[in-house]
């Protein structure tokens, strides 16, 4: 017996893992994407004579496009991964995401191809947004359907790892090629290396396709949902939105937050540092770097914590001292200190894993395993997409409307809102569901 416990141990370890690297580099060309809008962007693929204003608009817009597509990647993915499996969904993904980065890294900028540049460019960004709707899914339910029930916050917050371990990736490339060439060198083909990298993730989609096999409860629903029918098996889509859509939108409100407040702290302030307050870029992405660090195992502990004391607490918790530290955050970064800028961004960071670290399971348990890789997915997805893709540019609006941070800390503590009675009203649910079904006998 416990070698038997031994086995199932190391297998799930070995999922968990696989699927946190395949995460971590899948975010790392989602995360590249948005330094490069922010740092090199605006003056390659658009026309120099524009005012830098609307040419950094119009590179954060490109970065908006990748959170448009990330819906319609969740219902693609969503929709052949509960009907064929997570396994296949996950590596169609991760190979999706190797081959359009590396694309990117391959582009020829607006002085060559004229406008041919900035519509490329807009749709190798669509094609990551389709496969980053797709991955989340596949890796979160990889690990959390092959994980011991009490203990799925936990490994979920492996997946969730990918996050800032990309992020930091990302980040670190940048500077350390932003270090080995000159200025000119760097926008002439430096910012290529970090696209070009990517191309692991080819490699790594092809290890989760032979050394990983799918997690049990998946087969065991679709075997049992293999009825006379087939509805299940067949439309796992049509049956979310029709039976699960108010779920679905409240994991979107729960999940915006969270989206909103961690691209404004790792994309608009990078662009608002070096542009407004004239912060060396390496000042501003050594603070992210710091604060995605130290953000790891603040996800596995709160993954962790969950299990033991429930999801929904500690999100709210995580909703309202986020939305109260961006008050504090963004006077921090504009006193120029690396110190002041990496509390900032470091305790903002912390405070969102509260929600983050959770996030995984609490989405997962959700929905039944037949339509769950759809409606996680889908949830996720709507919550990005009106949270973190649009962030960047109304942060842009307002600051220039307004001149002032106090207005994007007034939008952020509203996104932080949304969240906490998202996930109240998911509470208000889910008992309104245990009493409707009326006692249940022990398994």
């Amino acid at each position: 017996m416990s070698g038997q416990q031994t086995k199932a141990g190391a297998s799930i370890v070995k999922v968990a893992v696989s699927a946190s690297a395949a995460a971590s580099i899948e975010w790392y060309d989602f995360f590249i994407y948005g330094t490069a809008a922010a740092l090199v962007f605006p003056t390659l693929f658009f026309p120099a004579e524009l005012p830098t204003f609307v040419a950094q608009i119009a590179a954060f817009s490109t970065f908006a496009v990748g959170f448009i597509a990330r819906p319609i990647g969740a219902m693609l993915f969503g929709h052949f991964g509960d009907l064929l499996g997570r396994k296949r969904a996950l590596v169609a993904a991760l190979l999706l995401m190797g081959v359009a980065t590396t694309c990117i890294g391959l582009l020829p900028s607006y002085h060559r191809i004229g406008i041919a540049a900035p519509l490329a460019l807009v749709v190798l960004r669509f094609a990551q947004g389709l496969a980053v709707g797709g991955q989340w899914g596949g890796a979160a339910l990889m690990a959390i359907e092959s994980a011991p029930i009490g203990k799925r916050g936990f490994y979920g917050s492996f997946v969730q790892m990918g996050v800032p371990v990309g992020l930091v990736l990302a980040n670190l490339i940048f500077l350390l090629v932003s270090e080995a060439v000159s200025p000119q060198s760097f926008h002439a083909w430096g910012w290529r290396i970090p696209f070009l990298l990517s191309f692991v993730l080819v490699l790594i989609g092809f290890y989760v396709q032979f050394h990983l096999q799918e997690p049990s409860e998946f087969e065991n629903a679709a075997s049992a949902g293999a009825d006379a029918t087939g509805e299940t098996r067949k439309l796992p889509l049509a049956k979310v939105l029709s039976g699960h859509l108010p779920d679905v939108l409240l994991a979107g409100g729960a999940f915006i937050a969270n989206n909103t407040c961690f691209y404004v702290a790792i994309t608009w302030i990078v662009a608002y540092g070096t542009a407004n307050l004239g912060i060396p870029k390496e000042t501003l992405l050594a603070a992210v770097i710091i604060g995605s660090v130290l953000m790891i195992p603040v996800l596995i502990l709160c993954g962790a914590i969950s299990d033991r004391f429930g999801r929904r607490g500690i999100f709210m918790l995580g909703a309202v001292l986020a939305g109260l530290w961006v008050f504090a955050m963004f006077p921090l970064v504009e006193s120029g200190s690396l110190l002041q800028i990496t509390i900032a961004v470091t305790v903002e960071m912390g405070l969102l894993s509260m929600m983050y670290g959770p996030q995984a399971a609490l989405f997962a348990e959700m929905f039944p395993v037949e339509v769950r890789y759809s409606g996680a997915s889908l949830g996720y997805q709507v919550g990005a997409v009106f949270g973190g893709g649009f962030a960047p540019i109304i942060a842009t609006a307002l600051f220039a409307k307004f001149e002032s941070t106090l207005s994007i800390a007034l939008y952020l503590c509203a996104m932080c809102a949304i969240s906490f009675f998202s996930v109240f009203a998911l509470g208000i649910r889910a008992g309104a569901y245990r009493r409707a079904r009326g006692p249940q006998p022990e398994a």
